[in-house]
């Protein structure tokens, strides 16, 4: 059972907004979502954090701009999803702005994991860099660090990740999450945080006159690399980050966008002038994934940093395609899930930790996902990682920070997860093949010590009624023309319905004729329910999105059923 919520949005905080400006509804939106002032809203690149509250990030400056100016050789070594791809390539592109020699080398996760792990330390070894810059990545190499300190090679650390007891010994380190940085966003993804560092090192030569005879290098290129990597990691969309996403928006929706992008939007089908925070979500970052779950990231990276359409149209389709082999892989583990879950009692369990020796390791992540969404139980899927391994992905649920109950777990079983690291909402981990069922009980009782059964009851989080006048396609425009995402949700109304007509659309979506009972109004109103093939009784309480729905040059409005409360 779902239950429906209100936000709340303080009646002072309304007023407020709307005597800057803004107009009733969307003061009410901002105002439910955290937002006070009416300089908040702002997403001009003049109100980002300024680069130097970043801590150490003057320091990693002044080492990038000796290292370019003794023209040492650079190595970025990224992570294998669309945060760590698109760091690499804002690394790689950033850097050669500034006329440094660099290269980028991801790991293959079914050879060499996560991280910047020893063996992928004596693989960079064989370019022979005089450093190593970590994106997306670093802050739990310990192991890494201290082999590529051994081998010669410098080490700078750029990353978002929580640090383990023990940071690594590397010269520098760049984090916003590490210990003693007073960085007021917690909340950059990698890309954000190798971005952040090139403004910085743009900083530092500028101080050292190093513009007086050239151009300084336009950091604002790689803004759409950067939207992209930030809507992918799902990572929170705090002030500073909607300022990014917004930005790279802008230049997407302009045309001046990486070649990459454009092509990937092109395989999806989506026009790049028309496009939304969400599609970067949606669209271009499940394409991009593929490669690092089912091949090698190293395509993905290619493919954002290809210099002319043709390049880059050619890499786009191989992603598009890896894309359709991931769903159908997908498909193929969701159906043999549910009939592993089907002879357990969800409802008596606070956890689900599940494993089919042949699932895929690059799909587990997003069938976690999927039997989380479904059950409102934190999820953690195992697949064979070889070598008598299990490599299992987690996804928490709101009042569960994954992270800190693998943490906690490894206090109480010592010996029991090889290896372990991530967020909040996601993790990683490896476990002894043999271990899995004491894995299974173990996790359940940190789980069970860690929340109660409402938190167990899914919470569906809505923005009141909206009524008819308000369904108008200038509104909808509005509020698709924001930037909306993770912990910034986009606006969920929710209103009692007359069903006046419905049919079955490509045999599982839901085509519907609605008219608002709250209102005398008579107007009815186009919606759809996506992946619905049954029909609805004639009354129904939906919660709805609004959007814009342009066909054959007629602009109407669209209700997006999302919940039918039954």
């Amino acid at each position: 059972m779902t239950a429906i919520s209100q936000r709340n949005a303080p009646a002072d905080i309304v007023q407020r907004l709307q005597s800057a400006g803004l107009s009733a509804l969307m003061s009410r939106l901002l105002a439910a979502r955290g937002v006070s002032d009416v300089a908040q809203t702002s997403v001009q690149l003049a109100a980002l954090l300024p680069p130097q509250q970043l801590t150490n990030n003057q320091t990693m400056a002044k080492l990038l701009a000796d290292a370019i100016k003794a023209k040492k050789k650079l190595l970025v070594i990224g992570d294998y999803d669309a945060d760590g791809a698109t760091a690499t390539a804002v690394a790689v592109k950033g850097l050669r702005l500034f006329g440094a020699n660099v290269d980028f080398l991801v790991p293959n996760r079914f050879e060499y994991g996560y991280g910047l792990t020893p063996e992928i330390v004596k693989l960079a070894a064989t370019s022979a860099p005089d450093i190593i810059i970590t994106v997306d990545n670093g802050i739990a190499s310990v192991d890494g660090v201290a082999t590529a300190n051994e081998m010669g090679m410098q080490v700078l650390i750029t990353d978002h990740h929580l640090p383990a007891a023990q940071t690594p010994d590397a010269a520098c380190i760049v984090n916003p999450n590490q210990r003693g940085c007073t960085f007021p966003s917690k909340h950059l993804a990698g890309v954000g945080v190798m971005f952040y560092c090139l403004l910085g090192l743009r900083a530092e030569l500028r101080e050292q006159g190093a513009f007086q005879t050239q151009a300084e290098p336009n950091l604002t290129e790689l803004l759409d690399l950067v939207a992209l990597g930030t809507v992918a990691d799902l990572v929170k969309l705090d002030e500073n980050n909607r300022i990014l996403v917004e930005q790279g928006l802008r230049r997407i929706r302009a045309g001046a966008c990486s070649h990459g992008i454009s092509a990937i939007l092109k395989v999806a089908g989506k026009e790049p002038a028309n496009v939304m925070a969400q599609d970067l979500g949606f669209y271009v970052g499940p394409r991009l994934n593929a490669a690092g779950r089912l091949d090698d990231m190293t395509l993905g990276i290619q493919c954002l940093l290809a210099e002319s359409e043709k390049d880059a149209a050619i890499l786009a389709q191989q992603l598009h395609d890896l894309n359709k082999q991931r769903r159908s892989i997908e498909a193929d583990m969701q159906e043999s899930a549910n009939i592993s879950l089907d002879d357990i009692s969800i409802a008596d369990q606070y956890s689900i930790s599940i494993y089919e020796p042949d699932w895929h390791q690059g799909v587990i992540g997003i069938l976690a996902s999927r039997i989380k969404e479904r059950h409102h139980r934190p999820v953690i899927a195992f697949a064979d990682g070889g070598s008598g391994l299990l490599k299992g992905s987690g996804r928490s649920i709101a009042g569960l920070h994954l992270r800190d109950a693998l943490d906690l777990l490894s206090k109480h079983q010592p010996d029991l997860l090889l290896k372990f690291g991530g967020h909040a909402m996601a993790a990683g981990l490896t476990i002894k093949s043999e271990d899995f069922d004491l894995f299974k009980v173990s996790f359940e009782a940190v789980v069970r010590s860690l929340l109660t059964e409402a938190d167990l009851e899914a919470v569906l989080e809505v923005d009141g009624s909206l009524s008819p006048d308000e369904m108008t396609y200038t509104i909808a425009q509005a509020l698709e023309n924001q930037v909306w995402g993770q912990g910034f949700p986009p606006p969920l109304f929710f209103d009692d319905f007359e069903v006046v007509n419905q049919r079955i659309l490509a045999e599982k979506h839901l085509k519907l004729t609605l008219k608002a009972r709250s209102s005398h109004s008579s107007a009815l109103i186009d919606a759809i329910y996506f992946n619905q093939s049954e029909f609805l009784d004639d009354q129904i309480q939906a919660a709805y999105q609004l959007q814009t729905n342009s066909y054959n040059g007629a602009q109407k409005i669209q209700l997006n059923i999302r919940y039918v409360k039954v």
